[in-house]
């Protein structure tokens, strides 16, 4: 029985034949010629991709020992369902991701203990500040959110984060093209170039954060990055005290996701940034296996304020380490609409002065 090869052209996917006359392969679509050795080379290639595997091992944290959470109480909001702990000198709080008021009643209980912990180095004063200094300026920016007494509520939590550590080996396959134009007396000439452009390596990512929280949204999460693991140390109950602890909801292995989207994203920057020097570049095809793969579990420091504004809920949080404050900022609809109109008059003023100007003209 025989065995037929075909083979697809790389510039524009149509079936290619051999070229008796030209002792070439070639493509009748787009007239692209092929060396023999240079098809058997890129379907060799193309036999040897691998699928991704970006599979993680197994977690075993260290569980708590006895004795340990006797000083720690919990709560579970009514109102958002976050559970929250701290200390048990936190009688009553409010919840740092809606508002409710709370009473930490119950003890703490079913979840890992934390790996390491990164320590508040910025108070709660400071929070403050770069709370103000993130909506001054501002003119659309409801009067409320101006008030000290919502300066006030800004809270320390500490947000359980999954370091995930890992060496990813890829191999990246495109698709490029090189132009060269030229003219003689009678007419221009444009010669397209296209290559096989073929990339791998390896890349090692370090403690890789996803929040571990469901109500902590993880761009708000990602937007504070970076902490500085340099100052994490092992974890100690005794650093919670007076602050609170969002316990995790999300547990590693639905974390894995996150982390294998930013690893790939990562990756795949990096090794494009490699292909330069091409007119256009596509990519083809990409595999990461991902190796050496471990996670571990800290809680970092965060201030938070959450405070409701026309039935809306509004997140701030600020990096308790570095005292950097992101958050998205509400709509003053009645100076919006004052702003708005002012600005089309000015934008009316100013198309009927240039009209004026140019029939003087």
């Amino acid at each position: 029985m025989a065995v037929i090869q075909e083979y697809k052209c790389p510039c524009c996917g149509g079936a290619i034949a051999f070229d008796s006359t030209i002792q070439k392969m070639k493509c009748p679509y787009c007239d692209t010629e092929f060396e023999m050795e240079t098809l058997a080379d890129y379907d060799k290639e193309l036999k040897s991709e691998q699928p991704d595997d970006m599979n993680w091992e197994p977690v075993s944290g260290e569980e708590w020992q006895n004795g340990e959470m006797d000083g720690l109480r919990s709560y579970v909001c009514k109102s958002c369902g976050g559970e929250i702990v701290g200390d048990e000198n936190t009688a009553a709080t409010a919840c740092p991701f809606c508002g409710n008021p709370v009473v930490m009643m119950g003890q703490l209980s079913g979840a890992l203990k934390p790996d390491y912990i990164i320590p508040f180095k910025l108070d709660k004063k400071a929070a403050k500040e770069a709370l103000r200094k993130h909506y001054e300026g501002k003119r659309l920016l409801p009067k409320v959110f101006k008030d000290e007494n919502h300066i006030d509520e800004v809270k320390g939590v500490y947000v359980p984060f999954w370091l995930f550590d890992a060496e990813a080996d890829a191999n990246m396959r495109y698709k490029a093209t090189r132009i060269r134009s030229w003219s003689d007396s009678q007419y221009h000439y444009t010669e397209t170039s296209y290559f096989s452009v073929s990339r791998g390596g390896r890349i090692g990512f370090a403690r890789v954060p996803v929040d571990g929280s469901e109500k902590m949204p993880d761009d708000l999460m990602e937007s504070i990055e970076p902490f500085d693991f340099s100052e994490a140390v092992d974890f100690q109950t005794a650093y919670l005290a007076g602050y609170l602890a969002d316990k995790y909801d999300v547990d590693v292995e639905q974390s894995m996701k996150r982390a294998n989207e930013r690893i790939r994203k990562s990756t795949e920057e990096a090794f494009d940034a490699t292909v330069q020097g091409y007119a256009t570049v596509i990519k083809e095809a990409g595999s990461i296996q991902l190796c050496n793969s471990k996670v571990k579990y800290a809680l970092y420091p965060v201030w938070l304020l959450s405070t409701k504004w026309n039935g809306q809920n509004y997140l701030f949080a600020m990096n308790g380490q570095s005292g950097k404050m992101v958050g998205n900022l509400p709509l003053d609809k009645s100076a919006y609409r004052k702003w708005l109109f002012g600005l089309t008059g000015i934008i009316g003023a100013a198309v009927f002065a240039a009209s004026y100007l140019f029939w003087l003209l």
